[in-house]
């Protein structure tokens, strides 16, 4: 079982705070599970709603390197595993005489031109590590299967060295923005948990907890607007991570609260496409509703 430094679900909602994350019950005993009964937590949800922060907390929390493993339309095992380095194998080749070559090619396949990545760095570190699997659902079918493999056994054979096992397996934490849905045996391998937007009231802890040196009315008017712009027809709704860079960005012009001068000045801080902008700053007004500041 995991190494969790927590006695209760309570203490790691506390160390969270402590770190600046503010989880709800769910969240935290999701992850309270996940690293105690070493499970792989598999989060959901939309973009920036904290799903990847999760892992880079828990390692500052366990004091554990983090790997990040991001995934992308095309990735494959190699990039994922291991791959060899060919120019270093060419170097040492041409470094040798003819002669020697031959009698020393099982040297080119040895661990000094072997290149680790994510996936083998975890492994390898075992317990001393957090694997953050980020995206996962831009992969394809086929990476995803391959990775269900890696996550059950933690061991990975290389046919020029030999089984490479993890003695403890690291905690593993993966990410979906849901883009398309995983498969059904990934999900049974893991602890399961939905991240949504918060509320309100909770959204402005955040932002308080993220960036204090943004006033609280201030941070109260961005919450508000954000959740009003997140109920509009708009391509790419914004995230905690967006009203954090928006509270961020008026504090720093001297914004004291939010209005539409400085609401359509700073868009772009936290709407990330032409058209959402446009239909944001046609509607200011209701983005702004309840605002003492709007005119």
């Amino acid at each position: 079982m995991g190494n969790l430094p927590f006695a209760s679900v309570e203490e790691l909602q506390r160390a969270l705070e402590r770190e600046r994350y503010l989880a709800d019950r769910g969240l935290a005993t999701a992850i309270y599970l996940a690293v105690s009964l070493d499970k792989p937590l598999l989060l959901e949800g939309e973009a920036g709603v904290g799903k990847t922060e999760v892992a880079k907390v828990l390692a500052r929390l366990l004091d554990r390197e983090l790997i990040r493993l991001q995934c992308y339309e095309g990735i494959d095992a190699s990039q994922a595993l291991y791959e060899w380095n060919y120019s270093k194998q060419l170097i040492a080749v041409r470094a040798m005489q003819d002669v020697t070559a031959e009698a020393h090619v099982e040297d080119l396949f040895g661990p000094s031109f072997l290149v680790e990545r994510p996936l083998l760095a975890a492994i390898r570190a075992g317990s001393r590590a957090v694997l953050l699997v980020d995206e996962l659902d831009r992969a394809d079918d086929e990476f995803e299967a391959f990775l269900l493999e890696i996550l059950s056994e933690f061991a990975v054979t290389i046919p020029e060295i030999g089984r490479v096992a993890a003695e403890e397996p690291p905690v593993v934490v993966v990410t979906s923005n849901r883009t398309r849905e995983l498969h059904d045996a990934l999900k049974r391998r893991c602890l399961y948990h939905w991240i949504d937007h918060p509320a309100l009231e909770r959204e402005v802890e955040i932002v308080r907890a993220r960036a204090p040196e943004v006033p609280e009315a201030l941070a109260r008017d961005v919450a508000a607007a954000v959740n009003r712009l997140r109920t509009f027809d708009i391509a790419k709704r914004p995230g905690v991570a967006e009203t954090i860079d928006w509270a961020n960005a008026l504090a720093f012009l001297g914004a004291e609260r939010l209005d539409a001068e400085t609401a359509r000045a700073t868009l772009g801080a936290v709407l990330k496409d032409h058209e959402d902008q446009q239909l944001a700053a046609a509607h200011l007004s209701e983005v702004l509703e309840g605002d003492p500041a709007e005119p």
